[in-house]
């Protein structure tokens, strides 16, 4: 049967077997595929957040469907869909943690996210050095953000809890203004868990620029105008500048489309 998708009562008699088709595929068939399909349609068309909740965690839980894990952790984190009262970003964790182990990018990104960031939840540990390996997976799956995180990580260099204090910063700034480059020095060997360094910063940048990332493409320009992890080079200085902005108009461009497009008719 042919459905005219300009008329509105064929829209609706299609999307209502469309959602006939998932819950077979995925209650009677058990296609975990498709049962994370049913997800989306539970949510993007019924907009029911309760059923398309339960049902990427089934599908998480029960078949080892990594984007369920991912979708169903978004759900944690942000309270949604009765997933939990409020956000609980411990929850989350452990399914972004599932997804990465399932080998997700995105799912990875976040656990990576979750376990660096400062404002992590009491009854959460921080752990860079787990977060930096979620990320580094994340980056080898072409995960643009993931390689714009690591480049930035290895621009600053992150350091241990014990030496992260606003004293050590205050008293590192000031030794970088007098002698820069020299501020290492004052620091203990072993004392970052993620080392400064711009070769690998820069490597990360590039990766992350030719993934699309506009940020990581203006720090790639300044990279190479300075001559920092690179060679200088003017030319491709300018090259990934115009990138960045290219990007940038396309995102404004992209925006102000969505706008317009969610505008009443007059």
């Amino acid at each position: 049967m042919s459905f005219d998708l300009k008329n509105e009562s064929d829209v609706k008699e299609y999307l209502e077997k469309l959602g006939i088709e998932y819950r077979f595929g995925c209650y009677s068939e058990k296609k975990a595929d498709v049962c994370h399909l049913l997800g989306d349609y539970l949510e993007g068309i019924k907009k029911d957040f309760d059923k398309a909740a339960k049902v990427y965690r089934s599908n998480c839980d029960d078949y080892g469907y990594a984007k369920s894990c991912l979708k169903y952790g978004n759900y944690s984190f942000l309270g949604k869909g009765r997933a939990s009262d409020k956000g609980d970003p411990v929850k989350a964790y452990s399914y972004y943690e599932k997804g990465c182990e399932l080998n997700d990018p995105d799912a990875c990104l976040h656990s990576g996210l979750l376990l660096v960031s400062k404002s992590i939840p009491k009854d959460m540990k921080r752990d860079v050095p787990k977060a930096f390996e979620y990320l580094k997976k994340a980056c080898s799956m072409n995960n643009a953000n993931a390689c714009f995180y690591l480049s930035g990580m290895h621009i600053s260099g992150v350091l241990k809890d014990e030496f992260n204090t606003p004293k050590v910063k205050e008293e590192l700034e000031q030794k970088e203004k007098l002698s820069p480059g020299s501020s290492a020095s004052l620091l203990p060997e072993g004392a970052y868990v993620v080392e400064r360094d711009m070769h690998k910063a820069f490597e990360f940048a590039y990766k992350a620029c030719e993934l699309r990332n506009m940020y990581a493409c203006a720090n790639l320009s300044q990279m190479y105008a300075k001559g920092d992890g690179t060679t200088k080079d003017e030319k491709k200085a300018e090259k990934y500048k115009q990138m960045a902005m290219e990007m940038q108009d396309e995102i404004k461009k992209q925006q102000q489309l969505t706008f317009q497009q969610g505008l009443n008719p007059t």
